[in-house]
């Protein structure tokens, strides 16, 4: 008897198997968070540091966006050829060596160097993660799931405004030794936790190793207190559409690519034109009473209940409609900012904002992995997270420019990316939705 993977899991459901796959995966995905966001917050003191003016210090961002790009648009596609577990591990290891040995740099371009490395790990981590996590999930539970491992992105968030503020409260000389060092620790722990995690069954049939894949899928009915697959049972690959053999620009992939690519570009250049010049911005001039530490903690809280209503939606009304709703919702924060007037206009804001922006990316990490097949997974998240790093890049570039005209100008640019966003999004018919995945 033939049976798919997808078929295969959701016989046993998302059990304790899947909760411990959420912890490894959710560790070491806040681990990165941290090291995203960090650059915002350690861009200040690592001027004060070296000497060097703020403006300069930014260029360990630019390093790491630059690192990011590079590892995503690589380890995706390597993940495609030789297993998602071996890149998860070099990785991580990457991670753990490279950001740990930033907290101890003594020379500003040592840093831009190893701070370049950390990105090429991070960037490596983020799309393998989530094509992994989604070929151990079944088709019902699956985009619940990952929008819950995104949702470990809020949670990094803010332990890094906590260290920060914890950091600056206590007069520390070099207040972004402990944020990176913080930003660290949890991939260290993560190299150990990821010896645990097995090969993707779904990678292992593809690959033309069926038994190993049966290996694989007992052990994740096993773990949730179901019966193992009947001996008479063989894993085969789920059908691949027509059109969709050969790559993520083929005839079947290619308005679904090009439209989802477009809105990674776009929500990452406003994301990140945002979040790295709020924490800046509201620890030292803010706006009003809209200032300090405790605020930016207040902005990172702001992300979880984000999660949880991009959690609700992509089960209940559906990956796409769910995301645009969310695109509209950070394009009305954007706007609503550009027109306050007065600081408690500018404080909700704000906070919508960081709720709708992290609902966006919590929505559109559950949505894309699902648009590829296996054998096309890793590059498509690959390349859709290439090109959020590309945004991340041009951040600062597309800052200077706006940012020279006035804030409440300059979010209100961010406004219209999201828009677009959302217009790119129609171009993508696909609904994902309780499919199983090829």
């Amino acid at each position: 008897m033939q049976m798919t993977v997808d078929e295969a899991l959701a016989r046993g459901g998302a059990g304790r198997f899947q909760w411990r796959l959420l912890g490894i995966f959710g560790l070491v995905w806040a681990a990165d968070a941290m090291q995203v966001i960090a650059v915002g917050f350690a861009a200040p003191s690592v001027a004060a540091t070296f000497g060097i003016e703020r403006v300069t210090a930014f260029q360990i961002g630019t390093l790491f966006f630059l690192g990011m790009f590079v590892g995503a648009f690589a380890f995706g596609r390597i993940a495609d050829r030789i297993g998602r577990r071996n890149i998860l591990m070099l990785t991580v290891l990457m991670d753990a060596v490279f950001g740990m040995a930033s907290v101890f740099a003594q020379d500003f371009t040592v840093l831009l160097v190893l701070r370049f490395l950390t990105g090429v790990a991070v960037g490596g981590t983020l799309p393998v993660d989530y094509a992994m996590m989604a070929e151990f999930l079944p088709p019902k539970n699956r985009g619940r799931w990952l929008v819950w491992l995104e949702g470990f992105w809020a949670i990094g968030t803010i332990v890094v405004a906590l260290t920060a503020w914890i950091a600056a409260s206590q007069g520390a000389e070099a207040p972004w030794r402990w944020i990176f060092a913080v930003a660290a620790i949890p991939a260290v722990i993560g190299v150990f936790l990821r010896l645990w995690v097995p090969e993707s069954p779904m990678y292992l049939v593809r690959k033309g190793q069926p038994e190993k894949a049966k290996e694989v899928v007992n052990r994740v009915l096993s773990a949730n207190g179901v019966k193992e697959l009947p001996a008479d049972v063989e894993l085969v690959a789920a059908d691949v559409p027509a059109g969709a053999d050969t790559s993520i620009f083929s005839d079947l992939l290619r308005g679904r690519t090009f439209g989802v690519l477009a809105v990674w570009f776009l929500v990452s250049l406003s994301y990140y034109g945002v979040f790295v010049w709020v924490p800046g911005q509201l620890a030292t001039e803010g706006f009003g009473f809209v200032r300090g530490y405790g605020f930016l903690v207040i902005l990172a809280l702001a992300q979880i209940p984000g999660y949880a209503l991009a959690a609700w939606g992509v089960e209940a009304i559906g990956r796409r409609n769910t995301l645009i709703g969310f695109l509209l919702l950070s394009a009305a924060g954007c706007a609503l900012f550009a027109l306050a007037d007065n600081p408690g206009m500018v404080a909700f804001a704000l906070i919508l904002m960081s709720f709708a922006l992290l609902g966006t990316w919590g929505a559109l990490y559950a949505f894309t992995p699902e648009l590829y097949p296996t054998h096309l997974r890793g590059t498509g998240m690959g390349t859709a997270s290439a090109m959020a790093r590309l945004g991340g890049i041009l951040a600062p570039s597309l800052l200077a420019l706006v940012f020279a005209k006035g804030f409440g100008f300059a979010i209100g640019i961010f406004a219209l990316l999201l828009l677009l966003a959302a217009v790119a999004l129609m171009t993508v018919k696909a609904e994902t939705r309780d499919q199983a995945i090829a």
